[in-house]
């Protein structure tokens, strides 16, 4: 299929679902970067909805990266323990902090290549802070974005990175940000892994793996 009518489809496929999920936004609660930051490392493996259970009381306890520093990291360990992998996470958000306060005056930097040089974000994490905080449009390829847009053939690679730059060509740059959370209610409603639900898919009729 060429690129011209891999873009109509998406253009197609992206309305469609529009209409479907006029209310599909990050589920992470944030109040600022930092937050934000924070959030999407413990939500490695781990639920929004957990991650929203922990973070008010993280946050209340350990408000700045310094405040992260200065704690035993038994303290961490103990107050993320419930989002699981905690001792792999606890080292990420300390070491984060600490590049946080000695390089970026405790601020949470604002481009693809300073926000990658953090332990514990990749390309993925460091799209949703440039996307939802910094008004820097890029696409996350989670878990649902990875699996729904091969399915529709607007990407044929296991490589997030390929992935995103694929999608990156098919989509109106305007719907890069919204288009994983278009794609996370898709999948969890609709796309399910283990058992799509195909005959009854808003995007069937553009999805060339339907299967009825």
């Amino acid at each position: 299929m060429s690129l011209q009518n891999n873009r109509k489809r998406a253009a197609q496929i992206v309305d469609i679902l529009e209409r479907e999920h006029p209310n599909a936004q990050i589920a992470l609660h944030y109040q600022t970067p930092f937050q934000l930051l924070i959030a999407t490392i413990l939500s490695a493996q781990c639920t929004d909805a957990r991650v929203n259970m922990v973070t008010p009381a993280l946050f209340q306890k350990f408000p700045t990266p310094q405040a992260f520093l200065d704690a035993p990291i038994e303290e961490l360990e103990q107050a993320i323990f419930s989002t699981g992998f905690y001792r792999n996470k606890a080292r990420s958000i300390r070491n984060a902090c600490g590049i946080l306060a000695e390089k970026f005056g405790g601020e949470v930097p604002c481009t693809m290549e300073e926000l990658l040089q953090l332990p514990g974000v990749g390309r993925k994490t460091a799209n949703v802070l440039l996307g939802h905080c910094f008004g820097i449009p890029g696409v996350v390829v989670d878990t649902h974005v990875k699996r729904i847009s091969n399915l529709l053939r607007l990407a044929d690679s296991d490589d997030p990175e390929k992935i995103e730059e694929q999608l990156m060509k098919v989509l109106d740059r305007g719907k890069w940000v919204r288009f994983s959370h278009l794609l996370a209610e898709h999948g969890r409603a609709v796309c399910i892994a283990r058992r799509p639900k195909c005959e009854v898919c808003p995007v069937g009729e553009l999805c060339p793996s339907r299967s009825l």
